[in-house]
């Protein structure tokens, strides 16, 4: 699973669907670093480092599966103030390895945290002691094998090595490369904001292709800022946003044992105080958020495993969210469907029969579907007009819009997927092999 980092720079081509990778450069107080493991048997990074020299705020949100990864155990179980340092590792999901897994990543964060206290020695006139509480991983790869401690225990020295405080392009691109599994794009976003009148970044990186439908797949997205917001506002804003960017993204309906979005704040953008989630000047920087978080989550439906179709499913109109957010997923994660988009099908029974099985009540009298701007289904009834061979012409794009009208009330909401292919099967029968 070897990565060419030079055709990804230079190559318009693996960039069309998404537009072209936005060109993240240098945010204060965070720095990275990647390195290879080996643990794909060909070099290619597996290992990458975000370090926060000064400590930075955090939030996370988890998967709500109900087995879950040793990571994920241990971050949930440390909840120091600020973290220090993030570790990635591709290729071990770290689940179902018991204490053998938990116990291994003690082992690391002891490790790391020693290197970098070292490194605080040579670097700043004031060195922090760093705790290996304040250290948290994320993991992703195949579940039930043996964590392999010793491979990435013997790359620390070179990630804390290869430290650089200054980042561009080049850096922020290895790092989104380092945390692929069987993505073909690295995942990357940037917006800027203000804070009152001062102006703020926020960066993301995300990884996942395969086993997507967050329920907070395999997800990890990582969000840096140089705002200075405290860990609880961090954690409301990003509850927030969530349910309309990851949380509204399938690719096959499966949760992962490992789904994690976490937001680092460094703190090192001057800007006034703020002090509550209602305050006026946090209004910019929350739609920026919102921005990049479904930046992230469009990229990774966009890079499904296997997909030729961008897939947007907007149901509207209705009683509750809670109810268009059923229909949009029964329909998102249809395997007839989604196949039937994969063949260029414009087979409506299909989005009909996904309808009615998500049980919501509703007066099919007043149910009306389009594919783009063509009308489908008007009234409960086929549209009067209906040309199935210019919305055959149309199932040929690679954007895919569905609209769902139920004219039950005033709620909607937008599910995004991709189609089922060959290819899907493909690589998820061939995945250890």
């Amino acid at each position: 699973m070897g990565i060419n980092l030079t055709n990804f720079l230079s190559s318009k081509k693996k960039n069309k669907k998404m537009g072209e990778f936005q060109d993240l450069d240098h945010i204060d107080g965070v720095s990275l670093s990647t390195s290879s493991a080996n643990l794909y048997n060909d070099g290619r990074d597996d290992l990458v480092m975000f370090y926060f020299r000064d400590g930075a705020n955090y939030a996370s949100v988890y998967t709500q599966s109900k087995i879950i990864s040793e990571n994920i155990r241990w971050n949930l179980s440390q909840r120091p103030k600020k973290i220090f340092s993030l570790i990635v590792n591709t290729r071990n999901a770290n689940c179902f390895t018991g204490k053998q897994g938990y116990k291994s990543l003690e082992r690391i964060s002891e490790l790391v945290a020693q290197k970098l206290s070292e490194k605080q020695k040579v670097d700043d006139s004031q060195p922090k002691k760093i705790k290996y509480k304040e250290i948290i991983f994320g993991c992703t790869g195949t579940i039930g094998e043996i964590f392999p401690e010793d491979s990435i225990k013997d790359k620390i020295p070179d990630l804390v090595n290869k430290i650089k405080y200054t980042q561009n392009k080049y850096i922020w691109m290895k790092a989104a490369l380092g945390i692929m599994t069987t993505d073909t794009q690295p995942k990357m976003a940037m917006e800027e904001c203000t804070i009152g009148n001062s102006r703020v970044k926020i960066y993301g990186v995300a990884k996942g292709s395969g086993m997507i439908q967050p329920n907070m797949a395999t997800t990890l997205a990582y969000i840096f800022t140089d705002a200075e917001i405290p860990n609880d506002l961090l954690k409301k804003l990003l509850k927030k946003n969530i349910d309309t960017t990851f949380h509204a993204i399938t690719c096959d309906g499966d949760t992962s044992t490992n789904d994690m979005v976490t937001i680092f704040s460094t703190g090192k953008a001057k800007h006034t105080k703020i002090n509550n989630i209602n305050d006026n000047k946090l209004k910019d920087f929350d739609m920026a958020l919102k921005n990049v978080l479904l930046n992230l989550a469009k990229r990774i439906v966009a890079d499904g495993e296997g997909a030729t179709k961008f897939i947007t499913i907007n149901v509207k109109n209705c009683k509750s969210e809670k109810d268009a957010k059923k229909i949009a997923f029964s329909i998102a994660n249809s395997p007839l469907v989604k196949t039937a988009i994969a063949g260029e099908d414009p087979n409506w029974g299909r989005i009909v029969m996904a309808i009615g099985k998500s049980g919501i009540i509703f007066d099919l009298e007043k149910l009306s579907i389009k594919f783009g701007n063509f009308n489908v289904i008007q009234n409960g009834k086929l549209y009067s007009n209906y040309n199935e061979t210019e919305i055959a012409e149309y199932m040929k794009d690679y954007k895919i819009d569905i609209d769902i009208d139920l004219s039950s009330g005033a709620k909607s909401f937008i599910a995004y997927t991709m189609d089922l292919t060959k290819k899907y099967v493909e690589i998820n029968a061939n995945y250890r092999t």
